[in-house]
């Protein structure tokens, strides 16, 4: 499986957020363990960390990675986030990697890829009802073209057209025959195929991702001992901008911020790690220090 996903920006991270033996650590999105693993392997404190995921496959490979002592938690990050502050855990480092894993991209029944014919699903977590079956064919035209906007950063005139488009042709029942309506009414040159942005639109309306990063953030502070790092690897602009947003927000407050800004700019990959790893092009680092 480690050789599915490789952790992106993991020089970076370990070179920024300096854990050392003892740390307690706190993964939101352990995925399958890259950057926990190495983090870990500084640290060796085990029985004080915690990994979180809202995956079921990648939380039954974290249990046979990591030691039984670890904690280990099948729920989305903010749910997590509030159930241990709810007990009290403090930890020296929190990571949170907002990215989709390889593992979910390459599993074809997940639907989260149009490079296979898949039924329409992209839940992270599939306990959750709202599947993209739902927003492709149940959603409004209307409500398709201002997902479409706000969280696809389409233009305005090509959300509505696909929208109307997508309503026209229901029921849309796999990931390709969506990908292919969308790519028939292309028109010009694109670097990406044209139904990206529809996809990723989507995906952040199913698992709620934007709605749940701005909830979390402002928890982080509870969760960080005085010097502790916080670090968060965000994949598109719409995530950076709140993680960027947040962290000016509590450096403003002078002395009284319970954050200071590590990263002025956020770190981005280096050319060799974007030649091993392409899915890094987009990969942005911010990192904080709790007061």
């Amino acid at each position: 499986m480690e050789k599915l996903h490789i952790p992106v920006l993991l020089s970076e991270v370990l070179a920024t957020l300096e854990p050392h033996p003892g740390d307690k650590y706190l993964d939101l999105t352990a995925g399958y363990g890259g950057h926990a693993s190495k983090i870990l392997d500084v640290t060796q404190n085990y029985k004080d960390s915690c990994l979180v995921d809202r995956d079921e496959f990648a939380i039954s490979y974290l249990k046979t990675k990591f030691p039984s002592e670890t904690e280990i938690k099948h729920e989305n990050f903010y749910s997590a986030m509030l159930q241990l502050i709810e007990c009290g855990k403090t930890y020296d480092i929190v990571l949170a990697d907002f990215g989709v894993s390889s593992p979910q991209l390459d599993r074809e029944e997940r639907g989260f890829s149009f490079r296979y014919d898949a039924p329409l699903d992209m839940r992270m977590d599939r306990r959750q009802e709202l599947t993209a079956d739902t927003v492709v064919n149940k959603y409004s035209e209307r409500d398709l073209a201002d997902i479409f906007i706000k969280y696809g950063e389409e233009s305005p005139g090509r959300a509505v057209m696909l929208a109307r488009i997508i309503a026209h042709h229901r029921p849309i029942k796999s990931t390709m025959e969506l990908a292919e309506l969308i790519r028939a009414r292309w028109h010009g040159y694109s670097k990406t195929h044209p139904a990206t942005k529809i996809f990723q639109a989507i995906r952040v309306e199913v698992n709620d991702e934007l709605g749940e990063i701005g909830n979390a953030l402002p928890l982080l502070p509870k969760l960080l001992n005085k010097g502790g790092r916080v670090g968060i690897i965000t994949f598109h602009s719409l995530e950076d901008r709140l993680v960027k947003d947040y962290f000016k927000e509590m450096a403003s407050h002078g002395e009284e911020s319970e954050l200071t800004i590590v990263t002025k700019k956020p770190i981005v990959a280096d050319t060799h790690e974007l030649v091993i790893n392409p899915r890094a092009r987009s990969a942005k680092l911010r990192v904080a220090l709790r007061n």
